[in-house]
């Protein structure tokens, strides 16, 4: 089922990695995945997409493809709540100058309708994101990592910077309160986005 998977990926990445290797990454993605899945129908696709990024920060973080861009990981849970509200709203608010990533210590299935709910309302949507479990790639290709409520399951790696916003959960919280949480989200989004652009520029 995933060969096909594997064979695109190996061309995407041929000059990093070998093929050999992108298998494994494709293996090890299909079994993380499997494990919450919903609709194994839509797993191939799922697979695809966390194995790109996983490969791509590993390229990155070791120097082997361009960075052109900041990077930053929004961290939290379930990766179902407020790091992908986070992600939707810094992707917006950056438009192409940052890469967005975000991850969970112990990924949900789906995110969350709340989350899909509080965007929309903003002209908003979180694209083609899905709940994706934490990996050691994605931190090490991160210039900053932003934790939001995920305690002490980010590790730490020195020459990055990290944030902790410490806003509810999402979860359990009438529409009112959710969007109390969405805007104090964008109050630091906006911040931080004005303090990528300075050091940036």
């Amino acid at each position: 089922m995933f060969a096909r998977i594997t064979r695109r990926l190996a061309t995407r990445h041929r000059l990093s990695f070998s093929a050999q290797t992108v298998a494994g990454y494709v293996e090890e993605c299909a079994r993380t995945l499997a494990v919450g899945a919903r609709v194994e129908t839509h797993l191939p696709v799922l697979v695809e997409r966390f194995a790109d990024q996983r490969l791509g920060a590993l390229a990155r973080a070791r120097g082997l493809s361009p960075k052109p861009v900041p990077e930053v990981l929004f961290v939290c849970t379930e990766n179902a709540g407020r790091s992908q509200l986070a992600s939707a709203l810094l992707r917006h608010r950056l438009q192409g100058a940052v890469r967005v990533l975000s991850a969970g210590s112990q990924p949900g299935e789906e995110i969350a309708p709340v989350v899909r709910r509080l965007l929309a309302e903003i002209g908003l949507d979180s694209g083609e994101e899905f709940p994706k479990p934490l990996t050691p790639e994605v931190v090490t290709a991160a210039d900053v990592v932003v934790t939001l409520g995920c305690g002490d399951a980010c590790p730490v790696l020195p020459g990055r910077r990290y944030l902790d916003w410490d806003l509810p959960d999402l979860g359990g919280l009438d529409i009112e309160s959710a969007r109390a949480v969405r805007d104090a989200l964008r109050v630091r989004i906006d911040r931080l986005a004005q303090e990528i652009l300075t050091v940036d520029g």
